[in-house]
Order: C-alpha cells, then sequence, then structure tokens
C-alpha cells in the first residue's frame, strides 16, 4: 500500500525510498517505511511510546515506555499507559529532566526516521528550556541542612513545575 506525503522537498536526503511527482510536489512513500498520512483507514493510531520514540522525543523505546508508566507522559491531559494509542491531532506532554514538551501529531510515524522528518511529524509548542542558571538555582540547599521536611519538598516540586 502507497501513502501520499507532502513533503515540500524530495525526501531522499532523508533516507526514505520515494518517487516525486514533479508536477503536484508530492512524495509517495510505501507503508514499509513507517509513515502513514491522514485518512488512511485503519492505521491512523500508533502506540504512545512507540510514537515518542518515532519521533525522537526519547532516546530508547524502553524510555519512552518507562517516562509513560512514570507518568511523564500525557495525551490531551491524560497520563497514559505505553499501549495508548496516539492520532493526528493529539497534544502530548513529555517531561523530560527539567523541561516540558509540548507537541502536536500531525503525522502517525511506526518506525524511527531522521531528525528531519522527525521534525515534521509534530507542531511544537513548548516554551523554550531554562536556561542552566536558573535550573541550578531552584534545587539548591545549603550544605548541611540536611534532608528536606514535607514541605520544603513540595516546594521544591513547584518551583519545578512538577
Amino acid at each position: 500500500m502507497v501513502h501520499l506525503l507532502d513533503l515540500g522537498r524530495c525526501a531522499r536526503s532523508c533516507r526514505i525510498r520515494c518517487d516525486i511527482i514533479p508536477a503536484a510536489k508530492v512524495v509517495r512513500v510505501t507503508e514499509d517505511e513507517g509513515i502513514v498520512q491522514a485518512g488512511s483507514g485503519p492505521s491512523e493510531t500508533v502506540r504512545v511510546d512507540s510514537w515518542v520514540w518515532s519521533v525522537r522525543l526519547a532516546k530508547t523505546r524502553s524510555a519512552a515506555a518507562a517516562a509513560c508508566k512514570a507518568g511523564h507522559v500525557r495525551v490531551n491531559g491524560e497520563h497514559v499507559k505505553p499501549a495508548q494509542p496516539v492520532k493526528i491531532g493529539d497534544r502530548v506532554r513529555v517531561r523530560q529532566e527539567d523541561w516540558e514538551r509540548i507537541v502536536v501529531v500531525s503525522r502517525i510515524v511506526r518506525k524511527r526516521v531522521g531528525a528531519v522528518v522527525a521534525v515534521e511529524c509534530y507542531v511544537d509548542h513548548s516554551p523554550p528550556p531554562p536556561s542552566r542558571d536558573v535550573a541550578f538555582q531552584v534545587g539548591l540547599r545549603d550544605r548541611g541542612a540536611g534532608r528536606p521536611t514535607k514541605r520544603e519538598r513540595r516546594d521544591l516540586d513547584h518551583l519545578r513545575g512538577r
């Protein structure tokens, strides 16, 4: 089965097998390449852990699944399990180290793709990452202050946006 994707340029530089129709600037990509166009039938959804890994928001698939299990991934505001299906238009929030990535799914990707193609598979609505100076100042405690109390820990979590 062949799906049509409008990438605006040849995808050969992204190591994807393609045929170009010059008049329409449409790239034809086979389904075994892992990219699916909107409205392509029953294969419009993919597992959230697989999609997060495919678009390079996580380094490994197991890290993406672990993030889902730990509650660091949300789809449309809800904490999800790794097998939760994701479809085009869903808002995915992935919490990474000190900041949260907020993306809207624009293409379904089943297999890991290059960075250039991965960026085209979502619309990024994330705020800019915090500067390193601010990130280090937020969680600093005086040396010898001991373990934080429950109230102090909650205040720290609130400052970090958790």
